[in-house]
């Protein structure tokens, strides 16, 4: 199968893990080890906006695109998220609290949307899932920056506590926008979970909606009857003037 340039760019984004990982571990023997690995997943982070760009600007949008896309986004979070963890970057137990629960939601959401694939039904990523995304590369992308600091001891105490509050506050924002993002995604599809087919759920609906104008409809005729029904007499007492 031959690969569009916005489907190479998503595949560049997976074949940079590895790399990102190798470059992280070997901190040990390689001092500027965390720095690479910290700049790779920048890169790939930017590969992430520039891959939609592409296939919106290109008119390549395609279903192997979108999985790709979705794949290569949680393997880079959940990669640079278990190597923040693994080190004692995020300080116990933040750091284990923080993975489970963004660990549990992508697979929530993995599950709802196969859930509604068996129902011919497409969850698309919204808003709140592009914000979660972007606060996580964000969160990942400063503490694994953090973690080369700590590692040089090039910080002085002011700033590693400087560097610790802007670090945890994003977390802290990431851990709420990751959570709200799994509520809206299962509230926006609560029709999913319904043993009824789609098809008769949208049919029911535009009958109660039908149902609801006519009343309407209805009502404003009485109205407008009304009205008439209390002109009539006036007219007749001018009349009769």
């Amino acid at each position: 199968m031959k690969l569009n340039l916005p489907n190479k760019i998503t595949v560049s984004r997976i074949l940079l893990i590895p790399i990102i990982i190798f470059f992280y571990l070997a901190s040990s023997f390689m001092v500027v080890g965390k720095l690479i690995a910290t700049i790779l997943f920048a890169i790939a982070c930017l590969t992430d906006f520039l891959d939609g760009y592409f296939a919106r600007k290109l008119n390549q949008v395609t279903t192997l695109g979108k999985f790709l896309d979705s794949i290569a986004d949680k393997m880079l979070v959940l990669t640079g998220l278990v190597l923040i963890v693994a080190d004692n970057t995020i300080v116990a137990p933040y750091g284990v609290i923080t993975a489970i629960i963004i660990i549990f939601r992508e697979l929530m959401i993995s599950a709802l949307r196969q859930l509604a694939a068996t129902k011919n039904v497409v969850i698309a990523a919204d808003m709140w899932g592009k914000i979660k995304a972007n606060f996580q590369f964000f969160a990942v992308m400063i503490f694994m920056l953090f973690a080369y600091f700590m590692d040089i001891a090039l910080l002085t105490p002011g700033w590693i506590m400087a560097f610790e509050i802007v670090s945890y506050s994003l977390l802290f924002i990431t851990v709420l926008s990751t959570v709200i993002s799994g509520i809206h995604y299962c509230v926006a599809n609560k029709q999913i979970f319904s043993d009824k087919p789609i098809e008769e759920e949208k049919t029911e609906k535009e009958e109660e909606k039908a149902e609801a104008k006519a009343k309407e409809e209805k009502k404003e005729e009485t109205h407008e009857v009304g009205v008439k029904f209390t002109a009539a007499p006036e007219e007749t007492k001018e009349e009769e003037k």
